[in-house]
């Protein structure tokens, strides 16, 4: 009998669609297609790989509407936001289409003793991305483009909340023009992804979630010899430097704390507070949290919508508790909040400190707990004081003191006056159990590669 798949809208608890999952005999099939176009798509030129990215881009601009609703529908995002994700995806894609030629070019050394010496860039072959729900197409770009720009071929297995965004990249490059299986979505249980990744079918698993899921990848990769990017959690620290503008600051940091419902992997869960303008802080934060609207993520006003999973409400509620347990103050939005089982009411909690999981543990929602703190030093020490490095961010006028600062940070990337954001030309990478490998910039397209070394003898008059 065959397995389906269920999409249920979180706001509405309606099911959406339902899809058949792939059995290991299909999945098998299709990832030899997968492989075998690969072997075909590593000869083609720079040129060609580009215009081929460049028009599947043009599948998601006329389709922006739909596909913008169908995140909405899968996984709760305001469409708003929705919207945001889709252009924010082509904008990825069209910064990688200019970097690729570059990235992969070949290294050309000085003709000496007769011999000419290259270094090429080859594809790794075939490369499976195991995509998140929360941002389900700006996490997928950051792997299927730079795999296509390589000369990789794709399978996509979306997440089971999403799998939707995994079909639309296979029908964009399909409308594109691609060759059969250049970008592949496969729709798999957990069983048949573990099989998938035993294959020797793949060359390269990208995964982007939880801590448990990578250490499950890494399991299921056993002893094969390939190599895997793992994107996990996070507990993203903001400082506001006594120094710092509030005027910007405020919106710019609750901003990064509260959008898609705080479930970013780089969204701020933790923030530290100079004593001096602490209350002051906390008072305006409590501000722009109490004008947040939370309703029909289908809405243009919107500002939160439902969580994804009610597994996710369930682990904030008993962080919640066990912070309340431990004497923190909660201050919660007044409401009303919008009905529906996922929905929760957005917090932020004063009193806190890390004997408490609110400030240890990834919270993934729109919840956060703020710090006092007395010296740039304690900052620092409160910062680094966690299981977790992807990125974090310093609110200061001073500039040299963010450098100074962000240097002693244990985090992938750090930011000055900004939060949550991506820019596709730095290296995306994760410290600690945020992670291994990289994506996006030049060198996230040279990950997707291995070096091949040419030394050879030249020839000159026939001899």
């Amino acid at each position: 009998m065959t397995k389906i798949l269920e999409l249920i809208n979180p706001t509405t608890g309606e099911m959406i669609r339902e899809l058949p999952y792939h059995t290991w005999d299909e999945a098998k099939s299709l990832l030899i297609t997968v492989g075998n176009t690969q072997k075909q798509w590593k000869h083609t030129k720079i040129s060609d790989r580009i215009q081929l990215v460049k028009v599947a881009m043009d599948y998601f601009r006329d389709n922006q509407q739909t596909i913008a609703e169908d995140i909405t529908r899968q996984m709760g995002k305001p469409i708003s936001q929705s919207i945001n994700e889709v252009k924010g995806m082509i904008h990825r894609a069209e910064v990688c289409c200019e970097l690729a030629e570059d990235a992969i070019k070949d290294i050309i050394f000085p003709e000496t003793d007769g011999l000419r010496r290259i270094i090429m860039r080859e594809p790794l072959g075939v490369v499976l991305d195991i995509a998140a729900w929360n941002y389900p197409l700006l996490i997928a770009v950051n792997v299927v483009v730079p795999a296509i720009l390589a000369g990789n071929s794709v399978a996509i297995k979306h997440s089971s909340l999403t799998p939707l965004c995994g079909i639309a990249f296979e029908a964009a490059f399909k409308s594109a023009g691609a060759p059969d299986g250049l970008v592949t979505s496969l729709i798999l249980d957990h069983q048949t992804t573990e099989q998938v990744i035993q294959s020797g079918l793949i060359h390269h698993l990208a995964f982007t979630g939880s801590v448990a899921g990578g250490q499950r990848v890494k399991a299921s990769i056993g002893s094969q010899f390939i190599e895997a990017g793992l994107e996990l959690g996070g507990k993203d620290p903001a400082y506001i430097r006594e120094d710092a503008n509030l005027k910007t600051a405020i919106p710019g940091v609750m901003d990064g704390v509260f959008y898609n419902a705080g479930q970013s992997c780089c969204g701020v869960e933790r923030i530290y507070v100079h004593n001096s303008i602490f209350h002051q802080f906390v008072d305006r934060a409590v501000e722009f949290m109490n004008n947040l609207i939370i309703g029909d993520p289908m809405y243009d006003t919107t500002d939160l919508g439902p969580l994804a999973q009610l597994s996710g409400l369930q682990t904030i509620q008993n962080q919640l508790f066990d912070a309340e347990e431990k004497g923190a103050n909660i201050i919660r939005h007044p409401g009303p909040c919008h009905d529906g089982n996922n929905y929760l009411l957005p917090a932020i909690l004063t009193n806190v400190n890390h004997n408490m999981e609110i400030m240890m543990e990834e919270s993934f929602g729109p919840v956060v707990g703020i710090m006092a703190v007395n010296s740039d030093k304690e900052a620092i020490e409160f910062m680094n004081d966690s299981p977790y490095g992807l990125t974090a961010s310093v609110w200061t006028e001073n500039n040299e003191k963010a450098f100074e600062i962000g240097n002693q940070i244990e985090t992938g990337t750090i930011f000055q006056n900004r939060c949550d954001v991506l820019d596709p030309e730095l290296p995306w990478v994760g410290v600690k159990d945020s992670g291994k490998g990289c994506t996006l910039s030049a060198l996230g397209i040279q990950g997707l590669t291995r070096p091949k070394a040419f030394n050879l003898l030249v020839h000159r008059n026939g001899v």
